[in-house]
């Protein structure tokens, strides 16, 4: 029977698509990790103290990006190419969702309405993140072999999200309100479309490594399909709602560094 377990564990049971999905969670978040990195360095003076929990927030997607290294690593396995369709970040960025690389890259500070749209960015990308470690934690946190590292980084994710609830209402209590709500509706259609087409190029790609047949990889494609048309009838809300988190100040600490993995 199909399942997100029994897909999974095939994905980590074989090196070759194994070193697939590391190389692709380990690009996407060094890509977060240098993009929180610069949004920080070019924060307004008026939102300065924002600063610290940005380059946590960076210091955090880092960490991530190098435990996914080790547990290849721990296998004897090297990173490899990421496809360009499995990009995630990338192809956000390409449709126009979050704050432009060029804009990241140039020395001009920032404006308050770049770190709303940053925000807003983060509040729905991570709230994916938030629900994909879930789900593999769920299944997967007394794994011998990923448990820890599943554990650790699904905690950081919902500490990231509720970050952003608490600093997106300071800035609606603030008068951005508006603004904040076309952002997070704008990142959320684009977000499921993106995370849909990235989804069927990822399952492409393991169906080809793992010999799936072709009516295995039709009922997967099916399945991703109802799941954009459910969130793009409704689901899509549950990313742009707002409301104070219980993990207050979620990102006002020094960053935890990552495990070892021998």
């Amino acid at each position: 029977m199909l399942s997100a377990k029994s897909l999974f564990q095939e994905i980590i049971d074989n090196d070759e698509s194994f070193a697939l999905f590391c190389s692709i969670a380990a690009s996407g978040e060094s890509q977060g990790g240098w993009e929180n990195a610069r949004i920080a360095a070019l924060v307004p003076a008026e939102q300065r103290d924002l600063a610290p929990k940005i380059t946590r927030h960076g210091a955090d997607e880092d960490k991530h990006g190098r435990i996914f290294d080790a547990l290849m690593k721990k296998r004897g396995l090297r990173p490899v190419p990421v496809p360009p369709d499995t990009d995630y970040t990338m192809l956000l960025e390409r449709h126009g969702i979050g704050l432009a690389h060029d804009k990241l890259r140039a020395d001009r500070p920032l404006t308050v309405q770049d770190i709303v749209t940053y925000l807003a960015h983060s509040r729905v990308t991570e709230q994916r993140a938030s629900e994909q470690m879930e789900l593999l934690r769920r299944h997967f946190a007394d794994h011998p072999d990923i448990g820890r590292a599943v554990r650790m980084i699904s905690h950081d994710e919902d500490n990231h999200l509720a970050y952003c609830h608490e600093e997106l209402l300071r800035f609606a209590y603030a008068g951005h309100g508006r603004a904040i709500q076309r952002t997070l509706r704008a990142c959320a259609l684009a977000e499921i479309r993106v995370y849909r087409d990235v989804s069927l190029a990822v399952m492409a790609h393991m169906g080809r490594i793992l010999g799936w047949p072709k009516a295995k990889s039709a009922v997967l494609a099916a399945g991703i399909h109802a799941v954009y048309a459910w969130e793009r009838f409704a689901g899509w809300r549950r990313m742009v709602s707002l409301e104070m988190p219980e993990r207050r100040d979620a990102l006002g600490g020094p960053p935890v560094p990552a495990p070892e993995f021998a």
